[in-house]
């Protein structure tokens, strides 16, 4: 396999190992995993789960690697994205972004999911400033 039909995505929360949704979307699939960041803003939903939006904070999270072309599908479905409908129309959105390592290194560009600035408003969103979320956190927090 070429690295052309490696897939990279950029996951920050439910998506990381340990979490909810690891297992299920991720942990049969991934060849290579390792620790990254990005730049955006991150933020708890009160759903169990958090959201990234565009900005300049750092992020943290994890770059996996997948050969299997077909997981962007899978994984548009757990975030109700459809590349068909507008942005706003989405819970959340893909997008490629540059990936770092957790010193602000570039590694590569890969995809992530993002929500815009007024669905996490609508939605209740809590700046996370530290740029991690881990749902172990954010059920025993005070948020």
């Amino acid at each position: 396999m070429t690295n052309d039909e490696i897939v990279k995505v950029f996951v920050y929360g439910t998506l990381k190992p340990g979490e909810a949704n690891y297992q299920r979307y991720c942990a049969d699939y991934v060849v290579a995993a390792r620790e990254a960041s990005a730049l955006g803003q991150l933020f708890d939903l009160p759903f169990g789960y958090p959201a990234m939006t565009p900005g300049s904070f750092k992020v943290y999270g994890v770059l996996f690697s997948f050969t299997n072309p077909d997981i962007l599908q899978q994984l548009d479905w757990l975030e109700d994205y459809d590349p068909q409908r507008a942005i706003a129309e989405n819970e959340y959105y893909r997008q490629q972004i540059e990936v770092y390592d957790t010193s602000l290194a570039p590694i590569d560009r890969a995809w992530t999911y993002l929500m815009t600035p007024e669905q996490v408003r609508a939605f209740g969103g809590v700046f996370l400033p530290n740029g991690w979320w881990s749902s172990q956190k954010s059920a025993t927090s005070d948020q």
